[in-house]
């Protein structure tokens, strides 16, 4: 679950730190006859938009927890389900005993005849 929180928060990082810049060179002519130069640089986030991310992020949180919770369930059933199932062998074991003890006493009795 770790895994794929960690796997969310480095691409949403990559993806919001990704930008363009366009720099464009403009030349214009006074009329004076001069020459003047700008150069003007400017920067275009990508598609991606911070807000869209984080609420995939959220959503994604959402589902993970989620999915935790059912394996949390399923976990304290399967843990439940192992102690009964420990139990009844436990039961089983303590009735062959008594079986084998009952045999042995039949075998001593019938020794002694």
């Amino acid at each position: 679950m770790k895994k794929y929180f960690l796997i969310a928060v480095a691409i949403s990082v990559s993806v919001i730190s990704c930008k363009q810049s366009e720099t464009k060179i403009e030349t214009t002519e006074n009329p004076d006859g001069t020459v003047t130069t700008t150069t003007l640089e400017t920067e275009k986030s990508t598609a991606f938009d911070s807000a869209t991310i984080n609420a995939t992020v959220d959503k994604a949180k959402e589902k993970l927890n989620v999915a935790g919770e059912k394996i949390d369930e399923v976990a304290d059933r399967a843990g439940t389900e192992l102690k009964k199932a420990g139990e009844d062998v436990k039961d089983a074991a303590s009735k062959g005993a008594e079986k084998v003890e009952k045999g042995a006493e039949n075998v001593k009795e019938d020794l002694k005849k």
